[in-house]
């Protein structure tokens, strides 16, 4: 990592007022090849890889984390992401396929321990990734709820087995509204499950992603009826 701690520090408050081009062309700078935009393809992730395509050179790399339970919504968006900028998005599985874990694991693990369920499938194969990489750029927002809500926009951070990173949330600061009025203006594609209820888009089976009612937060929808808040790929390394 080329940068202290306490530089992080100073050029995290600095970027406050900062556009999410110029944070992004900065991270293109700095971290070159080893930088990456890591989405799930829901609406702050496609304002981050828009920006990112149209506005920063050299183009970052779009990586995925596929767990196999993508609605097909989300499948056939990442296609049509792919066409209109001319990128291959990188697929990360997971070691086992669904039919593997079942036999492993027992049929609907993603019920009975959601937490192995999502280690298994979104973090670890993350925690694999990483070692490439000195960057990592996501579409993190304060606003998505109050375990995100400390994020900042550059945070160092420490993987368990030792891989220092910095993760880049160039939309920390911005609004749903923001997000919403971006994507609508520049007529960027999105996933149609948004105009259904789904304000947050995980894995397809109901207790991992379910519509949220009026009044609800806007990822209500997630684990709903669980204290589960988070899959883990925003908590399962330390900052430093």
């Amino acid at each position: 990592m080329k940068f202290t701690a306490e530089e992080i520090q100073n050029l995290a408050a600095e970027f406050e007022d900062q556009a999410p081009r110029e944070i992004l062309q900065w991270a293109a700078d700095n971290f070159g090849p080893r930088v990456a935009i890591s989405s799930a393809f829901g609406p702050e992730g496609l304002v981050v890889i828009d920006i990112a395509m149209r506005k920063v050179s050299p183009r970052l790399p779009v990586f995925t984390i596929d767990t196999g339970f993508f609605f097909k919504e989300t499948v056939e968006l990442i296609h049509r992401i792919e066409q209109e900028y001319g990128i291959a998005v990188e697929r990360l599985h997971p070691e086992l396929t669904p039919e593997q874990q079942a036999e492993k694991y027992g049929a609907e693990l993603y019920k009975r321990e959601p937490d192995k369920c999502c280690y298994m499938r979104k973090v670890l194969p993350l925690q694999e990734k990483l070692p490439e990489l000195d960057g990592l750029v996501t579409g993190l927002r304060r606003s998505q709820g109050n375990s995100r809500k400390g994020a900042k926009i550059l945070q160092l951070q420490e993987t368990p087995t030792g891989h220092r990173y910095l993760k880049i949330n160039p939309l920390a600061a911005w609004t749903k509204e923001e997000v919403w009025w971006y994507i609508i203006s520049h007529q960027l594609h999105y996933n149609p499950l948004h105009d259904h209820g789904y304000p947050s888009i995980g894995c397809w089976p109901e207790c991992c992603t379910r519509p949220v009612e009026d009044g609800e937060g806007e990822r209500a929808g997630r684990w709903a009826g669980s204290d589960k808040k988070e899959c883990g790929l925003h908590t399962f390394a330390a900052n430093i």
